[in-house]
Formats: C-alpha cells, sequence, structure tokens
C-alpha cells in the first residue's frame, strides 16, 4: 500500500493546483482586483509556508542575497504574473486559463537556450510547435473562443506564462543561496505582501476582510490554502519519489483544470478546444526535461533542489 502513496500524493496535489483556476475565476466575479486578490493570496500562503518552516525546523533568513532572491521571484514569478493572470481571468473561460498554463515549459525552453541552460534538440522544439498550434487552435478559429471574448485576453494570460518561464530560467542561473523550496516562496511570499498591499491601498483595490463573506472571499482563502498545501506537497514528492515522477504533476493540473471547470462552473468547450487541450499535451510530453532536470508546477514560485547546479528549475 506504501508504494502507492506518491502516486496518490501526486493525484491530491494536481487535483488541488487544478481547483485553483475555477477559483480564480470565482474570486474575480462580483469585482474584486488583481492586487487586492493577491495580497490576500500572498499574506495567508507566508503564514502557512511559515508556519511548514517552523515544523520542519528551517527557520527563515533575510541576508541581502536572500532578499534579492525574494525580491526576484516575488516580482516576476507573483506579483507581474498574478496581476495579469487574474485580469486575464475576468475575460477567459477557467478552462482556456488552465490550457495556457501548459504553455509554460514550452516558453521556458527558447529562453534556456538563449541563457546557455539548453543545447538545441529537435523534440523539445516539437513540443514548442505543438504550443504554438495548440494557442493557434484557441484564438484562430471563430468557434473556438465565446464571442464575448477578445483573443487581446489570451496574451495576457501568456504574458504570466512568460513571467514564470523567465523565472525559472533565472533562478537556475542565480541559484537559491542554500535555502530549500518552501523557505524561498516563503520568503517571496512575505517581500510579495509588501508589495501588493500599499498597491492595494494607493489603486482602491484592498479587499476588506471584517464584513461579510461571499463567494469569492472563500475562494480566495481556499486557493491560497490549496496552492500551499500542494506545493508542500509537491516538494515532498520530488524528494520521496524523485523529479521524473513528480513533473506529471503537469499533465494532472492542466486536465483537473479543465475537469473542475466543467462541474463547478458549467464550463462547455468547442471541438477547437479539445484539440487545443490534445495538442499542448502533446507538447508539453515532448518539452518535458531530461531524467536530471526538474520541473515546477504551474504558478508556483520556488524550486526542487536548490543545492543541486544539475535540476534545471522551470515551471509547468
Amino acid at each position: 500500500m506504501m508504494r502507492f502513496y506518491p502516486l496518490l500524493v501526486l493525484i491530491l496535489a494536481g487535483a488541488a493546483w487544478g481547483v485553483t483556476q475555477p477559483l480564480a475565476k470565482i474570486a474575480v466575479s462580483e469585482g474584486y482586483k488583481p492586487i487586492g486578490i493577491l495580497f490576500w493570496q500572498l499574506l495567508i500562503g507566508a503564514a502557512v509556508l511559515f508556519g511548514v518552516c517552523l515544523l520542519r525546523g528551517t527557520p527563515m533568513r533575510f541576508s541581502k542575497p536572500d532578499l534579492r532572491l525574494f525580491v526576484m521571484i516575488a516580482l516576476i514569478g507573483s506579483v507581474f504574473p498574478g496581476i495579469t493572470s487574474y485580469s486575464a481571468a475576468v475575460h477567459l473561460p477557467s478552462g482556456v486559463l488552465s490550457i495556457l498554463l501548459s504553455s509554460i515549459p514550452m516558453i521556458a525552453f527558447p529562453i534556456a537556450l538563449a541563457f546557455g541552460h539548453e543545447t538545441f534538440r529537435w523534440r523539445r522544439l516539437a513540443g514548442l510547435s505543438l504550443g504554438f498550434c495548440g494557442i493557434s487552435l484557441l484564438i484562430l478559429p471563430e468557434a473556438s473562443l465565446p464571442d464575448s471574448v477578445k483573443t487581446i485576453w489570451v496574451f495576457v494570460a501568456l504574458f504570466s506564462s512568460l513571467c514564470y518561464a523567465l523565472e525559472g530560467n533565472l533562478v537556475a542561473r542565480m541559484g537559491t543561496n542554500g535555502l530549500d523550496p518552501v523557505q524561498v516562496l516563503c520568503g517571496a511570499s512575505l517581500v510579495g505582501v509588501c508589495v501588493t498591499l500599499p498597491l492595494a491601498v494607493a489603486t482602491d483595490q484592498f479587499i476588506a476582510p471584517f464584513r461579510g463573506w461571499g463567494a469569492p472571499d472563500w475562494a480566495i482563502l481556499a486557493s491560497s490554502l490549496l496552492h500551499a498545501a500542494a506545493y508542500t506537497s509537491y516538494v515532498w514528492l520530488v524528494g520521496r519519489a524523485g523529479p521524473v515522477f513528480a513533473v506529471q504533476i503537469s499533465y494532472l493540473v492542466t486536465l483537473f483544470g479543465v475537469t473542475w471547470a466543467m462541474l463547478f462552473l458549467a464550463e462547455s468547450y468547442s471541438p477547437y478546444f479539445w484539440a487545443a487541450l490534445a495538442v499542448m499535451l502533446a507538447g508539453l510530453a515532448l518539452v518535458q526535461p531530461r531524467p536530471k532536470a526538474a520541473l515546477v508546477p504551474p504558478g508556483q514560485p520556488g524550486h526542487t533542489d536548490p543545492t543541486s547546479r544539475s535540476e534545471t528549475p522551470e515551471r509547468c
């Protein structure tokens, strides 16, 4: 039974991350703005991850090199992509957001080539090409997206993927100063809180917590807790079952995201959507890393083995 435990954790973590896309759609459904949502997501996540650090006996550090790392990940891995993804969530179906997340490793590949982290491989180029085909199937046919959706929001959502892909490559170059993944994510979340709080107040996007709660408020809370729980589970999986096994969560996040959107939001999709999903998953399979590499799941800053330069952290 115990040998099936990692598989069960993998499925549960994929399901948890997948549901954060429908929850994002609910969070923006009644007028909440991206920066206000992001502040609470980061604050709740930082509190949970700080508790995990204490339980694991790995206290936080805040040296100058650590703070530089936290600021970089907070901006490129949380604030910028968080604002754009929540903005896109107002306009795009949740299932489309889930598909677009699978573009992260495809975008990361050419960036890794430019940084010298990867050598050219035809297989991964084919995966990148399939990714572009999948995006084209979403935006080119008239019957693909709902009539009310403007194509520009697909590219807004893709900007988030670009940020995540760039972040992974930057951390691969900079390293994590010996911090483990949970410490890195916790520190970045704390910096993100310091950045988003004054922005939320200045732009009148702050969400006051002491009032009657509705569905968006519960969605923000649930998404934040699931985010932290799934990320911690993923880090555990990498250590217990290895990065090659853990990276399979990429497929589960996309598939569960689409499934939860159909169940919770009653979304329905055109044949072009399903074709795009199939093409994107095929592309994802081709750009998966070599056995010595590890990916970090979608939307989650942090890295699987900060002490090893042989593992290239990306997102999926």
